[in-house]
């Protein structure tokens, strides 16, 4: 799959969508999927252990400039995901992806569009555009 062509997905999402073609279906699922995906992740520590998390305040040196916060902050994951972590995070993020593009086909918003505009606003405004 080398060269990715979004049209096609969006149309397999778009014909694939029969049963939860309700706006009202696709946003209820969609936030499912967001849970499955937070589950996931919490198993991978709680039940497999391959990551850890390790969260505590992060500190920064007073005397620092904006630029460099990045720097000293930190993911708070330890380890890295085993094989069978990863391939069903992989599925859980494939399953929320297929109901965003769902959201955006229902309201007439095309995602690729949005995507760019996102790179163009990052690209654009770099770190300062998170705030």
């Amino acid at each position: 799959m080398d060269n990715f062509d979004f049209s096609k997905f969006k149309d397999s999402v778009s014909e694939s969508l029969i049963r939860h073609k309700s706006i009202l279906d696709v946003i209820t699922k969609l936030q499912e999927t967001n849970s499955k995906i937070n589950r996931a992740v919490v198993k991978s520590v709680t039940s497999c252990g391959c990551i850890e998390i390790d969260c505590k305040k992060q500190n920064l040196p007073d005397n620092i400039t904006f630029g460099e916060i990045s720097e000293y902050m930190d993911n708070h994951i330890r380890g890295s995901l085993c094989d069978i972590c990863k391939e069903k995070i992989e599925q859980e993020l494939g399953d929320h992806m297929f109901y965003i593009v769902s959201l955006c086909n229902s309201l007439g918003i095309d995602l690729e569009d949005v995507l760019k505009k996102e790179y163009r606003k990052i690209n654009t405004l770099g770190k300062y555009s998170l705030f």
